[in-house]
């Protein structure tokens, strides 16, 4: 038998890379390679159409195993179980512990509790978690950063009270101090001293960690995924130089961070991130020379430093960003193949936010289709069986070490500023993400970056029902400070933030405009040409009528004035243009703005005959419709 399959592969002559390249050439039929077939991501390097095991070769990280350092494969050898999490914000703690018991009895295994900093006491945490059994689920806090010291000092008595094996428990508490000075502007380099004393409290505790690097912060702000992860290489870095100067163990001081990253819709990109990560940030703690107290760990490499201390915990939560207020059902898609992605990539925890977050408190429906989500994952598409699943697959492979290159550039760079905290202040982290903000902004306007649903195939006939975006809260009176910002804020609007604007803004009109397809001639062009128009106007909120053609421009621009029309769109192709433009925009005679359909060639000629609009492929849609709500007497 072994012989036949021998002699059965030996009939196949595998082709070269050149022989690939040359058939792919030909498929094409002359067009251009480099801009047909490959992908140029926003982290600065491109991504080939196909890779081939010689892509592999001189990768050090493929000799890695899973559960070994440098953990590129995750931090398990056996199994693949994560952590599904479900964040609760409490004002009342006896209401906070009704609901965490019953989301523990509906599967959720990690619970994270916002707690109000002015109710911190030990009869609130008593009654926050009656009832829970702390060693068998994952509890994760945050409060007030000035008050964290204090929550720590109250749940470490608890667990003591109970008399839980301080082994045993799992969980955090989210001390990030340096997150404020990104996202409000405001100086909390004091609350820093507090490190220490943090880390001594906890430090009984081997798997509660209390120092977070709330990345996700980042892909929040529209951060590409490089600078996701290399700002928060330099993130973690800055805490874990904080804390060995204050003389903590580096050994303690690295177990005792963990990191919270977003999710962004980049299938296997993210994938490459988290794998990325862990490899990337075991080589930096590994230059603290970790030292493990205990004397029988065999878990050390030869320098005899800690492996353990080496292992990156991610909690990752998907983005906000992609989120949309206008046909909100398909965030579950998009979380769902976030979730898909954090999952292969072997993170320790999960958050999936709920469909309905960017617009309203999440209902009961909302997170129980996000808990659920994660359950069919783990239970019906069983992504916990199989450890680092992406592990050898040519392409996500070398887009680890892609990413990973331009991630480290970037932190190297944040180094060289002084460290990351010297970077915030001096708001260069900001202003780089607030960049790429604002250009994904231009793209999304442009149609270069699609949102389904809202600038790229709307529901013609949805309205937003009181749905309007939540505005941002300050919360800067929990510790009495006032909204001065000494320094330079991440800008957080959504993608979809221009677009649902413009739509509310129509909404409101006192008459909703009215779209009218004008198709004539030939078939072909004027329904692809109309399908395009009909999506392109409805992302403002207009009623779009689409018709099966007419005989005349005459007949056609009857039957718009009939219709109410105050936009008629001319639907034909360029060559007919030239033809029926001119007829139908002085039959229209300034009763509807008119706009044709495509870029013709004799678009000079139409201009000058009056034509003031044109809407295709490369013009700007968001500007676009700005200016016909603008021309429509809509503000």
């Amino acid at each position: 038998m072994a012989d036949s399959k021998e002699k059965l592969f030996s009939d196949f002559i595998a082709p070269t890379r050149q022989e690939w390249l040359d058939k792919i050439n030909v498929d094409l039929k002359g067009a251009d390679y480099q801009k047909k077939m490959v992908w140029r991501t926003n982290e600065g390097f491109s991504a080939e159409p196909f890779y081939r095991k010689e892509d592999l070769e001189g990768m050090a990280q493929t000799d890695a195993l899973p559960g070994e350092f440098p953990y590129l494969r995750g931090n398990k050898k056996d199994n693949n179980r994560w952590y599904v999490r479900q964040n609760i914000r409490v004002t009342d703690p006896k209401e906070a512990n009704e609901k965490a018991l019953d989301l523990l009895d509906k599967g959720v295994t990690s619970l994270g509790f916002k707690v109000p900093a002015k109710e911190l006491n030990a009869t609130f945490i008593s009654t926050l978690l009656e009832g829970i059994k702390a060693d068998a689920v994952e509890l994760n806090f945050s409060t007030c950063q000035g008050h964290t010291v204090e929550l720590a000092r109250l749940l470490t008595a608890y667990y003591d009270e109970k008399g839980y094996d301080r082994t045993a428990l799992v969980g955090s508490i989210d001390f990030d101090p340096m997150q404020k000075i990104l996202t409000k502007g405001k100086d909390t380099t004091a609350l820093l001293n507090k490190l220490a004393e943090l880390v001594n409290i906890l430090a009984p505790f081997p798997k509660m960690r209390c120092i977070c690097i709330n990345a996700d912060t980042l892909c929040n702000a529209g951060a590409y995924i490089y600078q996701e992860l290399g700002y928060a290489l330099a993130w973690g870095n800055e805490y874990l130089n904080l804390m060995v100067e204050a003389g903590i163990p580096a050994a303690l001081a690295a177990k005792k961070i963990k990191f919270n990253f977003g999710i962004s819709g980049v299938y296997f990109m993210e994938i490459a991130k988290f794998r990325a990560a862990r490899m990337m940030w075991a080589q930096i703690v590994k230059q603290y020379n970790p030292v493990c107290p205990r004397e029988d760990c065999t878990n050390t490499g030869e320098d005899k430093s800690c492996n353990c201390a080496c292992k990156m915990y991610v909690n990752a939560t998907t983005s906000t960003y992609n989120m949309t207020v206008f046909d909100s059902y398909v965030n579950m898609l998009r979380t769902q193949t976030e979730a898909m992605s954090a999952a292969l990539a072997n993170v320790d925890a999960i958050v999936v936010t709920p469909f309905d977050a960017p617009y309203e408190v999440p209902t009961d429906f909302a997170e129980r289709i996000a808990r659920n989500q994660q359950l069919l994952l783990q239970e019906e598409s069983h992504f916990d069986k199989i450890v680092d699943v992406a592990g050898g697959s040519y392409f996500i492979e070398t887009l680890t070490r892609s990413l990973a290159e331009g991630a480290w550039k970037l932190f190297l760079a944040v180094e060289e500023e002084g460290g990351f905290l010297a970077a915030a202040k001096a708001g260069s982290i900001q202003k780089a993400v607030n960049d790429t903000n604002a250009k994904r902004h231009a793209n999304a306007g442009k149609r270069k970056e699609f949102l389904l649903g809202t600038n790229q195939f709307p529901n013609f006939n949805e309205k937003s029902e009181g749905k309007a975006p939540l505005a941002a809260t300050c919360c800067c009176h929990s510790h009495g400070d006032s909204c001065e910002k000494p320094f330079a804020k991440l800008e957080t609007s959504r993608l979809a933030a221009d677009f649902e604007a413009l739509r509310l803004q129509t909404e409101q009109a006192e008459k909703q405009p009215v779209a009218f397809m004008l198709t004539i001639g030939n078939l072909a062009m004027r329904q692809a040409r109309a399908q395009f128009s009909c999506n392109f106007l409805a992302c403002a909120g207009y009623k779009v009528i689409d018709n099966l053609g007419f005989p005349t421009v005459e007949e056609g621009v009857e039957a718009a004035m009939k219709a109410g029309a105050d936009i008629v769109v001319l639907c034909s192709s360029d060559d007919e243009y030239a033809e029926y433009a001119i007829p139908a925009f002085k039959a229209v005679d300034g009763r509807a703005m008119f706009v044709v359909a495509g870029a013709p060639a004799c678009m000079e000629d139409l201009k000058a005959a009056g034509i003031e609009n044109f809407i295709h492929v490369r013009v700007d849609q968001l500007q676009t419709l700005k200016e016909y709500n603008a021309k429509l007497g809509i503000k």
